[in-house]
């Protein structure tokens, strides 16, 4: 004989598990704008039946149903899908990076615009062009002079942007060191925790999703792979540890740019910061070190006319110039160290000797663009200005021709000289200007590049979140369907319950009472 109270025991069943689908459907719609969340399911199952009481098997046919019971609460969550945007975002990560470094450089470059070094050094020439027109000028040799003064400036304020942006990608890559720390610390807590909570049977879902959350952000700071295992998120950047189980690794600076180096890092904002710092910024301060070095000493061929007079012991291709053979009989074609050079050939509107340097010759080491600048001594005394290459007379009474132009003819004339830039393969033959323009022009190439790569990863990155919040997203039309669903379930097993109650009523109150 059956229990009198087993339809009281499946119905209680019942409730209760609907009870926990309707907890859980309201538990999915307060976090549907939950960054993280996965949508929680309750896996209900039908409870053991069971069989007639009797020494032996009964001979009352089929099995009696016990109701419904759920096992486990989980949430839906697809591993691939996860690993698939991890690796979309390391890239996604170290090309934004890149892209914002490059716009950057576009910014401080500044060309082509009315304000970048182009139009300085354009000045520059123009001021010496204008001055070769009447070399005995005094104003003209102070417009020079404030037009070297302002590509000074302008290749020193370059350089200290430039410098600049190095170091602000340095200290960024401290912070992000701070922040993988961190969040290091706070999965390898999770990954303790999460064990504690499933060790007695529960699954810790939203301690997951917290952790997948973070995992997710880690993602994009650096290249990573993650492992799950029975001590929690194993996760690696190549061969360096950075959480095991339980256990955070330290990271540091030092070691990022290590790993960097062996290749362990090849991904992420860490990585987008390294080649930007590394390499960029890096090969642009070396560019325009290179075109600040080669003006100031950079070997150039130039054609000094007939009737000229070279300074006393002038040597040009191996020639000692002196005494009466100083006037030359014809045009001569000679290799001379950069404007510098040049500029020393000249006669200012003082002593017929040498002329100082034009620009600050760094103590005879290479001129960089943060060091370079024009000679103090110019600054001071603009009439130190060379423009004449003529003399008249001899010994002590020899005097400058002030009228001669030729020396300022020439040095504007540098504007069109072909210097090496380069060494070896890489050495190429150029004009200064033509040379920046490759600059620039290698700086936009770079940047379309740049911009084209992080637009392409947000797309991948975007799309593959999609995919993954079709699965693992609380859609509020099915929760709000699955409300009713539950809710109905619930009212059919109360509605249930009270039956069973009235039946169970009759029985005890209403029977064995005829004759009383």
């Amino acid at each position: 004989m059956r229990s009198t109270f087993h339809g009281l025991e499946t119905a209680k069943r019942s409730l209760f598990t609907q009870q926990a689908a309707l907890q859980t459907t309201g538990h999915n719609i307060a976090n549907a704008n939950t960054a993280g969340y996965s949508r929680q399911v309750v896996n209900m199952n039908a409870s053991r039946p069971i069989e007639a009481v009797g020494m032996t098997r009964s001979n009352v046919p089929g099995q009696l149903g016990t109701g419904v019971e759920f096992g486990s609460i989980t949430r839906i969550r697809e591993n691939f899908l996860d690993n698939q945007f991890r690796n979309e975002n390391k890239s996604f990560g170290s090309w934004s990076v890149r892209q914002d470094t490059l716009e950057k450089l576009e910014k401080i470059i500044n060309e082509p615009s009315d304000t970048g070094i182009r139009t300085v050094i354009d000045n520059f020439w123009k001021a010496w062009s204008d001055l070769s027109k009447d070399p005995e000028n005094t104003d003209g040799r102070k417009i020079v002079r404030e037009n070297a003064l302002a590509l000074a400036d302008a290749f020193n304020a370059t350089s200290k942007q430039l410098n600049d942006l190095s170091a602000d990608l340095t200290e960024n890559i401290n912070v992000k060191v701070s922040q993988i720390n961190t969040i290091a610390s706070t999965i390898s807590n999770l990954n303790k925790e999460i064990q504690r909570v499933e060790g007695i049977g529960d699954n810790a879902n939203d301690l997951r999703d917290q952790r997948d959350l973070l995992t997710d952000e880690l993602s994009k700071i650096v290249n990573i792979q993650v492992v799950d295992t029975d001590q929690g998120y194993t996760i690696t950047m190549g061969n360096t540890a950075i959480v095991a189980g339980g256990t955070p690794s330290v990271m540091t600076s030092d070691i990022l740019n290590q790993a960097f180096a062996s290749g362990d890092l090849n991904g992420g904002e860490v990585y987008g910061m390294i080649v930007s710092r590394d390499q960029y910024v890096a090969s642009y301060i070396s560019e325009l070190d290179t075109i600040a070095n080669t003006l100031v000493h950079g070997k150039i061929t130039v054609t000094i006319p007939k009737d000229s007079v070279l300074p006393e012991g002038t040597v040009l291709n191996g020639v000692t110039y002196s005494g009466s053979n100083r006037t030359l009989t014809s045009d001569l074609t000679v290799e001379v160290n950069g404007f510098n050079g040049l500029h020393k050939l000249g006669y200012n509107l003082g002593n017929p000797s040498f002329g100082v340097p034009f620009f600050d010759e760094n103590s005879g080491q290479p001129v960089t663009a943060a060091t370079f600048k024009v000679n103090s001594a110019i600054v001071d005394n603009p009439n130190l200005i060379a423009t004449s290459m003529r003399t008249i007379g001899t010994g002590a009474n020899e005097k400058v021709v002030i009228g001669n132009n030729t020396a300022a003819l020439l040095l504007s004339q540098v504007r069109d000289a072909k210097f090496s830039f380069g060494t070896g393969a890489n050495a190429s033959m150029a004009t200064v200007d033509d040379y920046f323009r490759s600059v620039v022009g290698q700086v936009g190439v770079q940047t379309k590049e740049a911009q084209r790569q992080a637009t392409n990863q947000k797309i991948l990155v975007d799309q593959v979140e999609s995919r993954r919040q079709s699965v693992s997203g609380v859609s509020l039309d099915e929760e709000m369907s699955n409300m009713i669903k539950f809710q109905h379930a619930y009212n059919a097993a109360a509605r249930a319950m009270t039956t069973f109650d009235e039946t169970l009523d009759k029985v005890i109150n209403g029977m064995g009472v005829v004759g009383r």
